[in-house]
C-alpha cells in the first residue's frame, strides 16, 4: 500500500465508487472505449474517502469478474492507497486499441462525468476506431510470419516496385513494413489473409453449380489467400456459363458468355476485398441457369444502405482498409466505392437485366441475371405513349379537310402534310421526353414526379401515364413505399 492522493472530483478520466459493483465494471468499459481512466473504489460521488474493506482474494476475484464480463477481455492495473488510514482501491485502464469493448452485451464510451449506453451507429462507428481504422491493420495472435509464403509475397512486392521507382532498393520485407502489412516486424490478420501459404482458417468461399435450389451437381470449396481465391472462383464460375461464338469477319471468333465476365470478377473481388473475416458463415456463391447468388458475410459497411447504393449518394467507407489499400495498389481495383455502378453500368452495357443487390442473414447479397433486355422493349413503350397524341392529331386534320369545300382541296392536301410533319414531330419529341424520363428515373431512383414533370415538359398526368405503361412492360418498378420508397429501372 502506498499513502497518496486522489482526484478531487470526477471528470471523463476519474470515477468514484463506494464499493465495486456491476457499475464499476461498466465505467471500466466505458474507459476502455474512450481515452482510458481509473475507478477509485471506496471514495463516496463527493469525492469524500469511504474506504473499502479487502481481504486476500478480493482483488483477484474483481480483476476475474472483470474479465468474465467484458469481451473482449480487459484486466485492469490495481493500485492500492491509504488516504486517512483507510483503503482505497484504484482500478486503471487504457485506451483500448480494437474498440468496442463490451459487458453483458453492452457498450459504453465516457462522455464527461458519466457512461453512455452507445447506440448501434455508434458502435459501427467505434469499430472504424481501430488500430488504422481497421481490424486487418491489427496483430494477429494466432500466426506468425512462417505461415505466410515468400513467393506470394514475391508475386506482389514485384509489382509494388514496378509502380514506384523509389522501392526498387527496399527488401521484400521493407515494402511489407512501409505498407504497413507487418507491423514492427509483427504479422497482422490482413497479412495472414493475403499471403498465407497454404490452408487459410478465415477465408472459406462455398461455391455449388445448381440444377434446382436444392440438387447440386458440381461444388468448389475454398480456403486460400485472398488473391488465389479470386481466381479459383472466376474459373470455377467460367466452366459453368454457357458461351456463344459470333462470327464477325475477323480470323478469331467472339465468344459471349451468357454473363459478362467483367460484371462477374467486379462481384468477385468485391467479395473478397469487404468481406466480414471476423464473421464464422463463409461467403457463398450459388451458379442457376438463370442466375448467379453472391452472398458473403457482414452487413453493408459504415451506415451505407441498398437505397443509397443505388442512388449513388454515398461516400464509400471500406471494412478491411490494409486488404482493400493493397489491392488497389496492384490494380485490381480502381477507386473505393465505385463497384456496385460499374457492375451495373456493365449489366446495362451487355443487355441483360440489372442485377439485385439485397441485405439478408446478417450479410450482404447480389444477385445477377442471364435475361436479356430487348432491344426495342422502351421503343415499343415510346411507340405506344405517343400512339394517342399522333392519332389525335390526325383525326383533327381529316376532319378539318372534310368540312372543307372542294375549291380548299389544295390547302387540304397542304395541310395533310403538315399534319404528318406535325405528327412526327410530336413522336420524336415525345419519344426524347420518354427516354429522358427513363434516364431521370436511372440515374436519381429517388426522383419525384413533379421533378420529372419539370424536367421532362410532360403534365402530371403525362409522367403517369408513362409511368404505368413502363411499369406494365417490366422496364420498371417501384420498391418501397411512396413516400421514401425509390424507383427500379430494370
Amino acid at each position: 500500500m502506498k499513502k497518496s492522493k486522489i482526484p478531487v472530483n470526477e471528470s471523463e478520466t476519474v470515477e468514484f465508487k463506494t464499493s465495486f459493483n456491476t457499475e464499476t465494471v461498466e465505467s471500466l468499459v466505458a474507459f476502455a472505449n474512450t481515452k482510458g481512466g481509473c475507478v477509485y473504489i471506496g471514495v463516496a460521488d463527493t469525492g469524500s474517502v469511504a474506504g473499502v474493506s479487502t481481504g486476500k482474494e478480493t482483488i483477484p476475484q474483481w480483476i476475474n469478474e472483470i474479465k468474465n464480463k467484458t469481451s473482449p477481455h480487459i484486466i485492469p492495473d490495481v493500485e492500492i492507497h491509504t488516504i486517512d488510514n483507510k483503503t482505497v482501491v484504484a482500478l486503471t485502464i487504457q485506451e483500448y486499441p480494437v474498440k468496442p469493448i463490451s459487458t453483458r452485451g453492452k457498450y459504453f464510451k465516457r462522455v464527461g462525468q458519466s457512461n453512455h449506453l452507445l447506440n448501434i451507429e455508434e458502435i459501427a462507428n467505434e469499430y472504424l476506431k481501430t488500430i488504422n481504422s481497421s481490424w486487418d491493420f491489427y496483430i494477429d495472435p494466432h500466426h506468425s510470419i512462417s505461415d505466410l509464403s515468400e513467393e506470394k509475397i514475391k508475386r506482389f512486392t514485384d509489382k509494388i516496385r514496378k509502380s514506384d521507382i523509389f522501392q526498387q532498393e527496399m527488401s521484400d520485407w521493407e515494402i511489407l513494413n512501409k505498407f504497413e502489412i507487418l507491423r514492427k516486424g509483427e504479422l497482422t490478420f490482413g497479412a495472414y489473409l493475403l499471403f498465407v501459404n497454404d490452408y487459410c482458417s478465415i477465408s472459406d468461399v462455398q461455391i455449388g453449380r445448381f440444377k434446382s435450389d436444392i440438387t447440386i451437381i458440381d461444388s468448389l470449396s475454398l480456403n486460400a489467400d485472398l488473391f488465389r481465391e479470386i481466381d479459383d472462383i472466376m474459373a470455377f464460375i467460367k466452366k459453368h456459363l454457357k458461351v456463344e461464338y459470333i462470327i464477325t469477319g475477323n480470323p478469331q471468333r467472339t465468344e459471349r458468355f451468357d454473363y459478362p465476365l467483367d460484371a462477374i470478377r467486379e462481384i468477385v473481388v468485391n467479395m473478397i476485398v469487404h468481406r466480414d473475416y471476423r464473421e464464422s458463415s463463409a461467403s457463398i456463391i450459388k451458379i442457376f441457369d438463370n442466375r448467379i447468388e453472391f452472398y458473403n458475410p457482414g452487413k453493408l459497411y459504415g451506415g451505407i444502405t441498398v437505397q443509397d447504393l443505388l442512388s449513388g449518394n454515398y461516400t464509400s467507407k471500406s471494412r478491411n482498409k490494409l486488404i482493400a489499400k493493397v489491392f488497389k495498389e496492384v490494380g485490381m481495383i480502381e477507386r473505393y466505392g465505385s463497384g456496385i455502378i460499374r457492375v451495373r453500368k456493365i449489366c446495362n452495357e451487355y443487355g441483360i437485366r440489372e442485377p439485385e443487390f439485397n441485405e439478408i442473414s446478417n450479410g450482404f447479397q447480389v444477385i445477377l441475371y442471364n435475361d436479356k433486355v430487348p432491344e426495342n422493349t422502351v421503343e415499343e413503350s415510346v411507340e405506344e405513349s405517343v400512339e394517342e397524341s399522333v392519332e389525335k392529331s390526325r383525326e383533327e386534320n381529316v376532319e378539318k379537310s372534310r368540312e372543307e369545300s372542294v375549291e380548299e382541296s389544295v390547302e387540304v392536301e397542304e395541310s395533310r402534310e403538315e399534319s404528318v410533319e406535325e405528327s412526327v414531330e410530336v413522336k420524336e419529341s415525345v419519344e426524347k421526353s420518354v427516354e429522358k424520363i427513363v434516364q431521370l428515373l436511372y440515374s436519381n431512383p429517388k426522383i419525384t414526379q413533379k421533378e420529372l414533370s419539370l424536367l421532362t415538359g410532360f403534365s402530371r398526368r403525362g409522367i403517369e401515364k408513362n409511368i404505368r405503361q413502363l411499369k406494365e412492360k417490366g422496364l420498371l418498378e417501384r420498391m418501397g413505399p411512396n413516400k421514401g420508397g425509390y424507383w427500379k429501372v430494370k
